[in-house]
């Protein structure tokens, strides 16, 4: 059987991209700082991940040549506390100007037309935020003479259009990398932004691809999980189905904020993520660079500092990295007050300042027309004419906002206007008037429930329980807990889903949205039973300490479904004392007691849990009677329905967790910082490489349940490996810097090695269906690199979902590019290929590897 590694009809499959060459810009070269120095050495197996001395002082600024004018600020590097000088951001200046690749070059060029017929006001109100009594979370002023009457607005979420009704919620993104299916992560990011686009908004503040550096970290359930490359493909996908639309798409949050706790903003205090150069790289960084690559609109900076210096006014990495190396050409917006400097941030490289005012809950708030109350908005004015902020510098800015604005095509008459105005916001005769209530939900609770079903992953499943007899063939179900219900204030009724009560199918912060309707599993699990067999016995509980009501129904019951679970969010709202970022991994509300009191009666107890993440089992995941488990994350309105799809086999469970569930918490190798006495507290990112399944499998520790982990209802069997050499000579690794043009897919230019996305390797092998059903499997790439580069012991490198009927056998490509054999140098700033022997590893999950061969490059 023959296959050959092609990409999905109508999707890119990050493979097949090429770079395009830079154009000319000067950024620093291999003598410039890495983002926190490393010492020089010139054989790779003395280079430490990171330093073990402190690294030599740096300048106090590094300047560049560039376009975006001269200021006369004096921009100096923010210092750090004692015992933390390694850890220091080096400055960056001047912000590299939009160069105009072939894909921006009429937007770019129509912008610059627009721009020069612009004062300097109109300028600044085009990049500072209107404050947030407006229609949409933020939004652009306008420029009525010029018929710009209408704002650009951005809206959040990751899971759906947030403060609007007739809209859908879709699982989270914590599910979409569970079903480690790229046709849905796209299918899934095109739905939804067809909901923004037809609500008339510009930008989908999405996707979020923060990593889950900690299990309890409190935003992790809108991102793709703690594995990069995992992030990449997600980011990758959502960011090519939302612009689909013609919407913009902005990845978010640069970099590094990976805990709510001294997340900064508003006046809170700003932690600072300190981290070495190739952990940033390798880790943290690519799914943004992958994001850039294939042309996203916007990029936005984080609350938190990064070595020192806050996020929106990092000009080493805005300027230096997103702006400098990767050439990013569209607009880096701000998070919503992040910005705690005017000057600063400018040349730094923003580009919009959202919402425009200084901080949420004080006297700034709402409208940052004033003087006092945004750091942008007059005072930009005011240093634009005083020389701190050269007139090229807010050109570029406002450039940037329109070209991507024309490049979408959103100025056009087929593009819906604004006809949405937020929930909450303005007066009640402005949303009477504004508003106008559009359905955008089309049909896409088909696509929801898909989803639901695909990434709902089986964790346990003894003696065949799952999936479960036909009604027909049951006489009492009871279904127990608080999850398995409607939330009796309605679903609506906690702001920002900012409570957790009855089913948790999204959790709470600006990532979540306004439900249209949720089935809850018990309504589902009902009305499926009763239309299949009207005499059968069933009960609902959902008080969670009814133990007597809980032991008399489920001692005689063919099956007690016990739904738990636990949740999280950002960290402007506290729920049951977890401020964001959960306290812990335990399940909530009475749920390991739960499930044990349900266990002592019944002998056989299936758990549901939803969950943000990974949750501490260990008290019941071993109980007999515990038969089996299905870990269904977040999955969206048609949560229920998702669920009664996997119960009873109408879906063959195929996900996969895409993070590790430990035996124990300490088995983790990062923590939430939750108190710290420091004016500035400081989060060392000490375990560098080794987050999740990459510390568990370094150090020898035997997970709960692996990363990639996931049963079916049907088996597999994988066998024929075969790995092709590429079939010209390896391209050594060039300086970073200009280089020439190369065709290319990509709509931002990048400076890196211009074969860096190339395919070298392709990894091929067959799997069998061996069961008596059909089924898809998630087949898995890992790869080991040479000893000497000190990488751990086997990274995730490629993934593909297959469906196979049973007793077929199907043939699986799986490409490598050059990037993803690579290292990045720390010394040369460049990724490199190493010489020496890789091992490819294939399986069903990053502990259960089926094949395995060794190559030497």
């Amino acid at each position: 059987m023959v296959s050959s590694c092609r990409s999905p009809p109508g999707l890119a499959r990050l493979s097949i991209f090429l770079i395009l060459g830079a154009a000319n810009v000067n950024i620093l070269r291999a003598s410039e700082p890495a983002l926190n120095q490393q010492p020089h050495s010139s054989d790779i197996s003395h280079l430490p991940i990171n330093p073990t001395n402190p690294a030599p002082p740096l300048a106090p600024s590094q300047v560049i040549n560039g376009t975006t004018g001269t200021s006369n600020f004096d921009f100096q590097v923010t210092p750090a506390p004692p015992g933390f000088e390694s850890w220091i951001s080096p400055v960056v200046l001047p912000s590299p100007a939009q160069q105009g690749p072939s894909a921006w070059t009429s937007s770019i060029q129509r912008a610059k037309q627009f721009v020069a017929q612009l004062t300097i006001e109109e300028k600044v109100n085009l990049t500072t935020g209107a404050g947030v009594q407006g229609r949409c979370v933020g939004e652009t002023g306008t420029v009525p003479r010029l018929g710009f009457t209408q704002p650009i607005c951005l809206q959040d979420g990751p899971v759906g259009i947030r403060f609007t009704d007739f809209n859908s919620v879709f699982p989270a993104g914590i599910n979409a990398a569970a079903t480690f299916d790229k046709n849905l992560m796209f299918k899934r990011a095109k739905a939804m932004a067809e909901e923004f686009r037809d609500k008339g908004a510009n930008v989908v503040l999405a996707p979020m691809t923060n990593l889950m550096r900690t299990p309890e970290s409190g935003r992790a359930w809108e991102g793709p999980g703690a594995d990069p490359y995992m992030a990449g493909v997600a980011t990758v996908q959502a960011v090519l189905a939302i612009q689909s639309t013609r919407a913009s798409a902005c990845v978010k949050h640069y970099i590094a904020n990976e805990q709510e706790h001294y997340r900064g903003g508003s006046g809170g205090t700003a932690s600072s993520s300190n981290i070495d150069d190739r952990t940033l790289r390798e880790l943290y960084d690519w799914p943004f660079a992958e994001a850039i690559r294939v042309g996203v609109d916007y990029v936005m900076c984080s609350y938190n500092r990064i070595n020192q210096t806050h996020a929106c006014e990092n000009s080493k990495l805005i300027n230096g990295i997103v702006k400098g190396e990767y050439q990013f050409q569209g607009v880096l917006v701000t998070d919503w007050a992040a910005a705690v400097s005017g000057v600063r941030t400018a040349l730094a490289g923003a580009d919009m300042n959202m919402p425009g005012f200084m901080a949420y809950g004080q006297p700034s708030e709402p409208n940052p027309a004033t003087a006092n109350s945004s750091y942008w908005g007059l005072k930009m004015i005011e240093a634009v004419n005083n020389g701190s902020v050269p007139i090229q510098r807010l050109d570029d800015m406002v450039t940037r906002v329109m070209s991507t604005y024309y490049k979408q095509g959103q100025d056009k008459e087929d593009y819906p206007r604004l006809n949405m105005m937020s929930i909450g916001q303005g007066t009640p005769e402005e949303q009477a008037r504004l508003n106008k209530h559009v359905n955008v939900q089309a049909d896409h609770y088909k696509l929801i429930r898909e989803i639901g079903g695909a990434s709902t992953v089986l964790l346990k499943n003894l003696n065949h329980t799952l999936p479960l007899k036909s009604p027909k063939e049951m006489r009492t179900v009871v279904v127990i807990g608080s999850d398995a219900g409607d939330n009796p204030r309605g679903i609506n009724s906690c702001t920002d889903r900012g409570c957790n009560n009855g089913t948790l199918a999204a959790a709470w912060g600006s990532g979540t949205a306004n439900f249209p309707y949720l089935i809850a599993p018990a309504t589902a699990i009902q009305n499926y039973l009763m239309q299949a067999n009207p005499t059968i016995s069933y009960q609902s509980i959902f008080d969670n300490y009814a133990y007597n009501e809980i032991g008399n129904a489920s001692v005689s019951a063919d099956v007690a479904i016990v739904h738990v679970n636990s949740n999280s969010g950002e960290g402007y709202i506290t729920v049951q004392e977890n401020a964001g970022d959960r306290n812990n991994m335990s399940l909530w509300n009475n749920g390991d007691d739960l499930i044990l009191r349900t266990a002592q009666v019944c002998n056989n107890v299936v758990v549901v849990i939803h969950s943000v993440g990974a949750v501490d089992m260990e008290a019941w995941i071993n109980h007999p009677n515990v038969t089996a488990v299905l870990m269904a994350g977040l999955p969206g309105q048609e949560s229920g329905n998702a669920e009664v799809d996997v119960l009873w086999g109408k879906v063959n469970p195929s996900a996969r967790l895409p993070y590790t569930i430990a035996r124990k918490r300490s088995d983790y190798p990062a923590e939430i910082l939750y108190k710290s006495d420091m004016p500035v507290p400081q989060i060392n990112y000490s375990e560098q490489l080794q987050i999740d399944y990459r510390h568990f499998d370094t150090n020898n520790i035997e997970p709960r349940f692996e990363y990639g982990f996931g049963l079916s209802y049907t088996t597999f069997k994988y066998d024929s490996l075969k790995i092709a050499k590429p079939t010209k000579a390896r391209a050594q690794p060039s300086p970073p810097g200009p280089s020439s043009p190369q065709k290319s897919m990509s709509l931002n230019p990048s400076s890196s090695t211009p074969d860096l996305y190339e395919n070298i390797l392709s990894v091929e092998f067959r799997i069998t269906n061996t069961g008596q059903l059909p089924g898809n499997e998630v087949a898995q790439l890992y790869v080991g690199f040479p000893a000497q580069v000190n990488e751990p012991p086997k990274v995730l490198r490629g993934f593909e979902r297959v469906f196979i009927p049973k007793g077929q056998t199907k043939t699986v490509c799986l490409e490598l590019r050059k990037k993803d054999l690579s290292y990045w140098d720390v010394i040369s700033q460049s990724w490199k290929l190493p010489n020496g022997i890789f091992k490819f590893m294939v399986g069903s999950s990053s502990r259960q590897i089926l094949l395995s061969d060794e190559l030497e490059l």
